[in-house]
């Protein structure tokens, strides 16, 4: 038979044992948690901050780029309309 001091060193042992196999399957569950996380929103049509902010200036340099165009459209109608009203040369 054990003596008390025995057995209460086996089970301070069977304890803290159970205490880190428990801290591991925490940490387990939490990694895997994250990783189920990550591959769910990467199966999202989400983008990058860069790639939307990528976007967004090529979009602004396309609308410079129509305003620029439509400026020049004008002028040469304006053109167009005073060589008309001007006899047509």
């Amino acid at each position: 038979m054990q003596n008390k001091s025995e057995f209460g060193g086996d089970f301070a042992k069977f304890i803290n044992g159970l205490a880190g196999t428990v801290a591991g399957m925490s940490r387990e569950a939490g990694e895997s948690a994250r990783e189920r996380t990550r591959e769910w929103i990467a199966g999202l049509d989400f983008v990058s901050r860069e790639e939307f902010e990528a976007v967004k200036e090529m979009a602004a340099k396309a609308r410079e780029e129509a305003d620029s165009l439509a400026a020049r459209v004008a002028a040469l109608e304006a053109a167009l309309s005073a060589r008309a009203a001007g006899g047509g040369e």
